[in-house]
């Protein structure tokens, strides 16, 4: 008790000392977990800029299409019919985008016969809510395919997917685990959503700060306390199953992380290089990449079968 007391009321100079830098300890731990904080919240709910289409006079003649998720609550989309009977590519957009942002994607995936559909991930888009970078998205993913499945105009039996970042831990975890997927083309995928918020720690600037990494990691884990038994993901069982992966030069940490999973992977696979990520490309650019995904697909899952 006396111990206590010369803390709270310091009489000598070592006391004094000691309660100022426990002060001043106590100060950065509340300092750094309040930017930490921060960090996380601006993650798990990044600005959101809705974008409303008018279906009746887009091009595709697309059709609303909703689905169930693992929690009851129903998810909408845009599903663009190609030739009755082929298969359906899900296309899966990236942190901080929405499913606006890969239309030309999805045209250029129908025009080869393809079915496509797209939709919000959680947090994103049309949809409210915090997301997960990946762990809760990839159930979002599975409860689209297995919706999809019962439609009586799709092959029920051949999904191909395309993710970037975000969605492509998203279609590559799915990839893993259902067999329907039999196609995948990731862009700037990493093989943990902890990844991601490294990366948004390290873009932020603010990793410069003792601690501030760590705590974002910690804070993150116990947001996401459900999912504290998912391993980073293993590409082991994605054996057979054609997977084309996409780094860009202006994203080098996910780059990094991307090509690593790459390196993992068994065959078949592939590893194509941009200047620049997706939404930031060139009409003309966004055009060849386009071409690529849509090659890629066509020749790993045609929709006509052989």
């Amino acid at each position: 008790m006396a111990v206590l007391a010369e803390l709270r009321y310091p009489t000598t100079r070592v006391a004094k000392v000691f309660s100022g830098l426990l002060a001043l300890l106590l100060f950065c731990f509340v300092a750094l977990a309040s930017v930490s904080g921060f960090l996380i919240y601006q993650m798990i709910r990044p600005a959101r800029t809705p974008t409303s289409f008018d279906l009746t006079v887009m091009m595709g003649h697309p059709t609303t299409f909703s689905f169930a998720l693992a929690d009851g609550s129903m998810r909408e989309g845009w599903f663009f019919p190609g030739q009755r009977g082929a298969p359906t590519v899900v296309v899966a957009h990236g942190y901080r985008e929405q499913r606006a942002d890969v239309l030309t994607l999805v045209t250029a995936l129908q025009e080869q016969q393809f079915n496509a559909f797209l939709f919000d991930f959680t947090g994103h888009g049309t949809s409210p809510g915090v997301t997960t970078l990946g762990y809760k998205e990839t159930g979002e993913l599975r409860s689209a395919v297995q919706a999809l499945s019962a439609r009586d105009d799709v092959d029920p039996k051949r999904f191909g997917l395309w993710g970037a970042d975000m969605g492509g831990y998203a279609a590559l975890r799915l990839t893993v685990s259902d067999p329907r997927i039999a196609a995948v083309a990731v862009d700037n995928a990493y093989a943990d959503p902890r990844d991601m918020v490294q990366v948004e720690v390290n873009q932020s600037g603010l990793a410069v700060l003792p601690g501030v990494s760590m705590f974002t990691d910690v804070g993150f884990r116990m947001l996401n306390f459900a999912f504290r038994d998912e391993p980073p993901l293993r590409l082991d069982h994605t054996q057979g199953i054609p997977k084309l992966f996409i780094e860009s030069d202006d994203r080098p940490a996910l780059a990094t992380l991307v090509v690593k999973l790459f390196n993992s992977a068994p065959e078949p696979k592939q590893l194509i290089r941009e200047r620049v990520n997706y939404p930031d490309m060139s009409d003309e650019e966004r055009k060849n990449y386009e071409s690529q995904i849509v090659t890629f697909f066509l020749q790993s899952l045609p929709p006509a079968k052989k």
